[in-house]
Parts: structure tokens; sequence; C-alpha cells
């Protein structure tokens, strides 16, 4: 997925009323808390980032953002679940428009691209992840349960390739590892440009399809 090098956080306007005012709508609210951490954990990283600035940037009190969670290991853990969440729930609508196994990579791929360009904080914050699991084991313990339906999604686009026999049940293994590496690594490419990660996933498909790529033995 597509991202710039720095992602731009909004700041809040000065007139702008902080808090939470009553006629606001509690979903709206929430989401305006999960976009902006998303932004600042994208830029910052886990150790940087507080509370406070979350609720800065989303426009209310820090008491407002204890309405929504408990903790800033929550908040990075409630921001997980939502961005797994968009990423393959668009994901899932893109494999439909396929019954093969490269049709549905090829449209995740695309999907994946479409969404960089949407919003770079996606990839940002996915980049982030990575680097923050393994500076705080906490994280990485929590969001280690979310991992299974992701697992499942790479091992249902390599089925496909079973069935129609693009895969040999023999490569079965081999190939979920493929797709996870590539779906993971075209998803963290922080600092790449969207016209470098257009040719990245054309690269991708063109190898798959053989029109970029002839061995010599």
């Amino acid at each position: 997925m597509a991202a710039v090098e720095r992602i731009d956080v909004p700041q809040p306007s000065s007139s702008r009323r902080r808090g939470r005012p009553p006629a606001t709508n509690s979903a709206d609210t929430r989401q305006a808390i999960l976009k902006a951490a998303r932004a600042l954990f994208a830029e910052r990283g886990y150790g940087a980032v507080t509370n406070k600035d979350v609720a800065s940037v989303a426009g209310i009190t820090t008491g407002a953002l204890y309405h929504y969670v408990e903790s800033k290991l929550d908040l990075y853990a409630e921001v997980d679940r939502d961005m797994q969440r968009t990423i393959y729930r668009r994901f899932q609508d893109a494999v439909v428009s396929s019954d093969t196994f490269l049709g549905k990579l090829t449209a995740v791929l695309e999907a994946a691209h479409q969404m960089g360009i949407e919003d770079p904080s996606l990839a940002g914050f996915v980049g982030a992840v990575r680097t923050d699991t393994r500076r705080h084991p906490e994280i990485d313990e929590r969001l280690s349960r979310y991992a299974e339906a992701r697992e499942q999604f790479f091992v249902d686009i390599v089925d496909a390739g079973l069935l129609t026999g693009e895969i040999s049940p023999a490569h079965k293994p081999e190939m979920v590892e493929f797709v996870r590496t590539v779906l993971v690594g075209l998803t963290e490419t922080v600092g790449m440009s969207p016209e470098q990660h257009r040719r990245a996933v054309d690269a991708v498909t063109g190898l798959l399809r053989g029109t970029i790529f002839t061995p010599l033995d």
C-alpha cells in the first residue's frame, strides 16, 4: 500500500469547542479519535504519543477520551483492530470479483494500492506497528489475538488456486507464505510514492502472469 514519507496530522482549530457536546454522535466521536490516533501513531510511534495528544487532535478533552478507551494501549489496540477491519473488509470485497487465485490476488493488490492513495495513514500505521511491537512487548501480546482472521484470508486465496488447478496441493504451504509476504510487504511501504507502489504491484502481477520475466534454465 503506497504511502508518503510524512503524514500530516490535522491540528484542531482554537475556536473549536472541546469536550463531548451532547449533540455529538458517539460513533462519529469514536471515529475522530481513531483517525487522530492512527495518524499520530503512524508519524511518531507508540512511545512518543500521549492520550492528551490524541484528544487534542480529535478536538475533545482528555477526560472525554476515557469514555472510549481505558489506556493508551487499549487505544492502540482499537486503532489496529479498526485498521485491520477496514483493510480486510476492502480485500474481501475485492476477491469476490474473481474465482481464480491470480484474479483474487490481483484484485487485492489493486485494492491495497487504491487504499494507499486514499488514506496514507493506513500504510503508515501498519509500518509503525511493525516497529512498535518490537519495542513494546505488551503491544505484540495484545495484537496477536487479531492475527488468526488475517491468516485465514491468505489461506482462502491459495485455496481458490487449488480449486482451479493453478496451484498444486503440494505447494500450498509455500504459496500461503508467498501471499502473506506480498500482501504484508505491499501494505508496509512507508515512504514509497504512489508511482513506486504502482510499479511494485505491476511487477508482482507481471511475474505471476509470465509477462515480464523469462527464465534461462
